[in-house]
């Protein structure tokens, strides 16, 4: 289709020259205007010149789990977008139950030699994996980097949320809002997140709600399920026979799923029952009530994780270490104080979170 520079200057909001400029590859355009400019050329339905096609440098891998959360797809595009920006293609590669496991996938890349690997909250995070896997694919040289998950034997980098942090924000705001019976529902505890989530959780509650709860009364204010909205719900409604009044889920999704379960019950959100959700999903702010989330900050994750490798590929490793990114905490109205209940003081040292 034949390029109209007037038509892509008004979509772009930049001046013609502007637009020539770029299609030329002539300088002196900022950074933000090209990549405007090529998003619009795409929207409209306009291909590159071929003078601007980049020739990939090589193939990454990248595995990702199932995408029905939309935490995961978010990190793919932002990785496939900085690999992009320096002429690498990314494989994508998603796993789903019953379907492709992650060794046939590696053995797939490996088939298509590919330059490197991310794993995302991949066989890594599940504590009773066994190591070797990775540390064969470094042994041959192959750049990796985790996300999402720690193995100490594996000599590359790992990048996850600081999931303690991210209860402990929740907790607080809930004990601030006077909650004492606080829940939490999460996914499967063999997963490293998970396992850091419920460990986090209840050292926030001992910090910011009961300093002498005993470990049979914390181990009663977890349920772990799936990370689904099942799941949500499934745990949600433990929770509530055990006489919770607010609930935190390892999800946003299972967040939704904490809702149903509310509802079917026939209790008003947010005063017989507070829920605060996990990740920070654009689509949280559209639920009924407007969810109260714990966000994680993916696309720093995601765009950490591609510099990584590619500091890796080009012979320049990151330390060896874990990454930690501390979440923040998005305040909307599926939270306030307990019905009946007065507003506790706000807890000392508690961090100023994001109010939307």
């Amino acid at each position: 289709m034949r390029v109209r520079l007037a038509d892509i200057a008004s979509r772009a909001k930049v001046s013609e020259a502007t637009v020539s400029r770029v299609l030329n590859n002539k300088p002196g355009v900022s950074e933000a205007n090209r990549k405007a400019i090529l998003r619009t050329m795409e929207m409209l339905g306009y291909e590159r010149p071929e003078r601007m096609r980049r020739r990939n440098t090589g193939l990454v891998g990248l595995i990702v789990p199932e995408l029905t959360n939309p935490i995961f797809p978010l990190i793919a595009q932002v990785i496939e977008t900085a690999l992009a920006d320096k002429g690498f293609t990314s494989v994508l590669c998603t796993q789903t139950p019953g379907g492709v496991h992650e060794d046939e996938y590696v053995r797939m890349l490996l088939e298509r030699n590919v330059s490197g690997i991310i794993f995302v909250s991949g066989i890594h995070a599940n504590t009773d994996t066994d190591p070797s896997r990775y540390t064969a694919l470094r042994a041959r040289g192959l750049p990796i980097v985790l996300i999402n998950g720690y193995l100490p034997e594996v000599d590359a980098p790992f990048l996850s949320t600081d999931d303690a942090a991210g209860m402990d924000l929740a907790v607080r705001h809930l004990a601030g809002l006077g909650h004492t019976r606080i829940g939490l529902t999460t996914g499967p505890d063999r997963y490293v997140p998970v396992q850091r989530k419920v460990a986090g959780f209840q050292a926030a509650y001992r910090r910011h709600v009961d300093a002498a709860a005993t470990p049979e009364r914390l181990d009663e204010l977890v349920a772990t399920t799936v990370f689904t909205v099942e799941g949500g719900e499934e745990g949600t409604d433990l929770l509530l026979d055990r006489g919770v009044t607010a609930v935190v889920c390892g999800s946003d999704v299972m967040a939704f799923g904490a809702i149903r379960a509310a509802r079917r019950r026939g209790l008003q959100l947010p005063a017989d029952l507070s829920i605060v959700g996990s990740d920070g999903i654009p689509l949280a702010e559209f639920s009924e009530p407007a969810l109260t989330t714990v966000r994680s900050p993916a696309e720093d994750i995601a765009e950490a994780a591609a510099r990584a490798l590619l500091d890796e590929i080009a012979g320049n490793p990151a330390p060896r270490a874990e990454y930690m990114f501390r979440p923040e905490l998005v305040v909307r109205s599926s939270t306030s104080a307990p019905r009946g209940g007065a507003r506790a003081p706000r807890p000392t040292g508690a961090t100023v979170v994001a109010v939307s």
